[in-house]
């Protein structure tokens, strides 16, 4: 996604609200209260950028998909989550298999959402359409339970400003109809505070920049 395109979209998501900083275990058990929401890039997939030329939703061989390091950390995550006795109350995923799948490993059980689907190829009218779509969805969500929304890199910038390393996770809260970042975490406890501006490490020149995480790396996006 062109770097225009990406600062109208910030545009229309809305600058992330800035909020008082969690860390370590006090992420974790603001996950155990409920009426949060963690943003979860997909697990760690096969070398590449997007997807195939002429990929299809719904047939898995013709897409970018989870490697075995991939699926082993999405299983982590979801042992971390059953560590600390937090069982989320729902599961959206993009329709794409890698999401799919690092919801199916991590959780058991996913609902597949349109709005979370890979902006990667889309031009500005199917961005905006999709954040505005997510936003509506989040706000006429009634369950004060915890929800986990696991999608692609690209969108989550879009809908924060922040670049996540695959299986890395954002913890927000809706307020506003915006996603107020609190702070970022990972599997292995790994936590980073929120700090409005954030800039993603990358030591990959020519492509977006991808946080570097202990136990998780990639040198790709989307």
């Amino acid at each position: 996604m062109k770097t225009g395109l990406f600062v109208l979209l910030l545009a229309l998501a809305g600058p992330a609200a800035q909020a008082a900083e969690l860390t370590g275990d006090a992420l974790w058990q603001r996950m155990r209260s409920g009426g949060v929401t963690v943003l979860m890039r997909h697990a760690q997939t096969v070398p590449g950028i997007g997807d195939p030329p002429g990929f299809l939703l719904g047939q898995c061989p013709t897409q970018r998909n989870l490697s075995n390091t991939g699926r082993r950390d999405a299983r982590s995550i979801g042992a971390a989550f059953r560590k600390r006795g937090i069982d989320p109350g729902a599961v959206w995923s993009s329709r794409w298999c890698r999401c799919l799948d690092t919801a199916r490993l991590a959780f058991g059980r996913f609902r597949p959402e349109p709005s979370l689907d890979s902006m990667f190829n889309d031009d500005t009218a199917r961005s905006g359409a999709k954040l505005r779509g997510l936003h509506a969805r989040l706000a006429a969500r009634k369950e004060a339970t915890l929800l986990v929304l696991v999608t692609h890199d690209v969108n989550i910038r879009a809908l924060t400003g922040q670049s996540l390393a695959p299986g890395e996770m954002l913890l927000t809260v809706l307020r506003g109809g915006k996603l107020e970042v609190l702070g970022r975490l990972t599997a292995d406890d790994e936590t980073v505070a929120h700090m409005p501006g954030q800039q993603a490490r990358s030591g990959i020149s020519g492509v977006e920049s991808v946080p570097v995480v202990k136990g998780i790396t990639s040198g790709r996006t989307a």
